[in-house]
């Protein structure tokens, strides 16, 4: 099995081209916010779209939601693709979808500015915030039963008609989420620090916790996930490298579970242990 990925900001029209990308490419399966599809069909997941906030559509389009993972590997086993495409915001959204649903590592990245217009992303990105208004490429009959009450229009309502030959590569449809109109999502640093210290000061074995510091790991304008340090004090008596390394984990996976950022380092530095004469 071949993986691919499609990669660039959101709302600037990856969703729009990917049917045209997976012909172009030979791609006979699509991962695109939360859902496999093939052949113009829902095959297994739930789409990131149908969430009502952003942080959940960010866990679902990640594939962290418990059970939505293994929904989509089992029937990927089960349909066995030639080559998928992954759409996703960054390279590092897609590598860690393809992580997360047992797939071979990415042997082709195509970046949306390879294959738009500036204009035409420009488009996209206006439909997309001034109106709210997302694609998926599925037709708008497949749809209907996973968007009950929500706006679904075939795509042709704010794109120019597609040539006849693009037409045969399969419809695609419009939605309009309910978080489109959250306006934009920032989670504070604050939010992770305070995560990291419940998680932490839970744990019987510590005794303090310092400051948090957060990190972002920036490429360019684009925001590529965090790196978290903290200093803890820890009572004598249990196995250091055992206990960090379990924190270390539970700390990453609380962090992108609540956050849907991608924490690519936890580093837990021991500045003290407490000793308590018996």
């Amino acid at each position: 099995m071949d993986v691919i990925a499609l990669v660039g900001p959101s709302g600037t029209g990856k969703s729009h081209r990917a049917l045209l990308v997976a012909h172009q490419y030979g791609a006979d399966a699509i991962i695109d916010d939360g859902i496999l599809i093939r052949d113009g069909k829902i095959i297994a997941g739930h789409s990131a779209k149908h969430e009502k906030s952003k942080i959940m559509a960010v866990r679902r389009a990640i594939f962290v939601l418990p059970g939505h993972a293994e929904e989509v590997r089992e029937a990927l086993e089960e349909m066995k693709p030639q080559r998928i495409l992954i759409l996703g915001t960054s390279e590092n959204m897609t590598h860690k979808i393809a992580k997360k649903l047992g797939l071979p590592p990415i042997s082709k990245l195509i970046h949306i500015e390879d294959i738009a217009t500036k204009d035409e992303m420009a488009k996209a990105a206006f439909y997309r915030l001034k109106e709210g208004k997302h694609i998926i490429p599925v037709p708008t009959i497949e749809l209907k039963p996973h968007f009950s009450g929500y706006l679904i229009d075939p795509i042709q309502s704010f794109f120019k008609k597609a040539p006849a030959r693009r037409r045969r590569l399969g419809e695609k449809s419009i939605v309009r989420p309910v978080f489109s109109y959250y306006g934009k999502l920032s989670i504070d640093d604050s939010a992770v620090s305070a995560i990291v210290k419940r998680l932490i000061g839970e744990k019987e074995f510590v005794s303090s916790v310092g400051s948090v510091r957060v990190r972002h790991l920036m490429y360019g304008d684009e925001d590529r996930g965090i790196e978290v340090s903290c200093e803890v004090v820890l009572h004598y008596g249990k196995h250091i490298p055992t206990l960090i390394h379990e924190t270390q984990q539970k700390i990453k996976e609380a962090i992108e579970y609540m956050t849907g950022m991608v924490v690519h380092h936890v580093n837990i530095v021991v500045r003290t242990l407490y000793v308590v004469n018996a």
